[in-house]
C-alpha cells in the first residue's frame, strides 16, 4: 500500500506542478514575455515545483536526508539524462542562444555556493535566503538581457487577449499548487516508510525513488521542447531548473528550517552533481550538441546510479 501512495502522490505532485506551468506560461505570454525567459524561469520553476515541495516538506519534517538528496539527485538526473537525452533523440540540436556567454555560468553558481554554506553541516535560515536571492539575480539577468523574439506573432497575441481569462488561470493555479502541496507530502512520507522498509537510508530513496520521479516534468517538457526543434527551450529549462532546484528549493527547505547534516557521508553524490554540472558548462562552452556528448552524460548517470545502489546494499 505504501508503494502505491508513493507513486500516487508523486503523479499528484507531477501532475499539479503540469498545471502550474500551463497556466504560468499563459501569464507570461499574454504580458509578451519571450520564449526563452519563459522557459528559464516560468517553466524552470514549475518543473522544480516537485523537488521545492518534496524538499520543503521534508525539512518540516526534520528529515534533513531527503531533503538535500532529493535537490542533489534531480539536478544530476536532469543533466545527464534529460540534456544526454535531448542530445541523443534530436536530429540536430543547434540553439540560436549562447548558453556559454549568457547561461551555464549560472548552473555552476549556485553549486559551488552550496558546497561554501554546507561546509560546516548546517545550512541555515540565513544561508537559505541569500540562495533564494541567487535566482532573483538570474531573473535580473535574464530581463536586463531580453534579446530573444516573442514567440507569438500579433494575431496569435491578439487572440490569446481574447481568451485570457484572469478568474479561470487564478482558480487553475489555485488547484495545481493545491495538488503540489499534498502531492508532496503524501510523497515524503510514503519515501520514509520506503526506506524503512527496505532498510535503506532516507538519502537514497531520496536520490533515486524521489529524485527520479521529481525530474519527471523536466524531462517531459526538455523532451518534447527538443523533438519540435526548440533546443533553446530545452536546454533553457534544465538551466533554470537546475539553478532553481538549489537557490529557490533548497534554500526554501533551509529558510523553513534549518538544515544539519553531515554531508563528508556524501562526497560522492555531491562530487557527482559538480562533475555533471561542469560538463553542462563545458558543453555549452564548446557548443557540443552532439551524440557523443549525450552518450558520455549517460554513462555518468550509469556511473551515479551504479554507486548508489551499492552503497545501499
Amino acid at each position: 500500500m505504501t508503494y502505491i501512495i508513493f507513486v500516487v502522490s508523486l503523479a499528484v505532485l507531477i501532475y499539479g506542478a503540469d498545471i502550474v506551468i500551463k497556466q504560468s506560461e499563459k501569464i507570461a505570454l499574454r504580458f509578451g514575455i519571450s520564449d526563452y525567459i519563459i522557459s528559464a524561469t516560468l517553466i524552470a520553476l514549475g518543473t522544480s515545483m516537485p523537488e521545492m515541495a518534496a524538499s520543503i516538506g521534508a525539512s518540516l519534517h526534520n528529515k534533513a536526508e531527503l531533503s538535500v538528496s532529493n535537490i542533489i539527485g534531480s539536478n544530476v538526473i536532469n543533466i545527464t539524462l534529460v540534456i544526454g537525452s535531448v542530445l541523443l533523440l534530436s536530429k540536430e540540436v543547434k540553439p540560436d542562444r549562447d548558453f556559454f556567454a549568457k547561461d551555464s555560468s549560472w548552473a555552476l553558481f549556485p553549486v559551488l555556493i552550496f558546497i561554501v554554506i554546507a561546509f560546516d553541516g548546517e545550512i541555515s535560515r540565513l544561508s537559505g535566503l541569500a540562495m533564494m536571492a541567487l535566482m532573483g539575480g538570474y531573473v535580473l539577468f535574464l530581463i536586463n538581457n531580453n534579446t530573444e523574439a516573442m514567440v507569438l506573432n500579433e494575431e496569435e497575441k491578439e487572440e490569446l487577449k481574447r481568451n485570457f481569462k484572469p478568474q479561470n488561470v487564478a482558480v487553475l493555479l489555485l488547484v495545481g499548487f493545491l495538488f503540489v502541496i499534498y502531492g508532496a507530502d503524501y510523497a515524503i512520507k510514503s519515501a520514509s516508510e520506503i526506506a524503512r522498509a527496505l532498510g535503506v537510508s532516507e538519502w537514497f530513496v531520496g536520490i533515486i525513488l524521489v529524485a527520479f520521479g521529481t525530474s519527471l516534468p523536466e524531462l517531459i517538457v526538455s523532451v518534447v521542447a527538443a523533438l519540435k526543434g526548440k533546443a533553446d527551450m530545452a536546454i533553457g529549462n534544465i538551466i533554470g531548473s537546475n539553478m532553481a532546484n538549489i537557490s529557490i528549493a533548497l534554500g526554501a527547505a533551509a529558510f523553513a528550517n534549518p538544515i544539519n547534516l553531515d554531508f563528508s557521508h556524501y562526497i560522492f553524490d555531491i562530487a557527482t552533481m559538480v562533475v555533471a554540472t561542469f560538463m553542462l558548462v563545458f558543453i555549452t562552452a564548446n557548443k557540443m550538441y552532439t551524440k557523443p556528448a549525450g552518450i558520455s552524460l549517460v554513462i555518468l548517470l550509469t556511473i551515479f546510479l551504479e554507486h548508489a545502489v551499492r552503497s545501499a546494499g
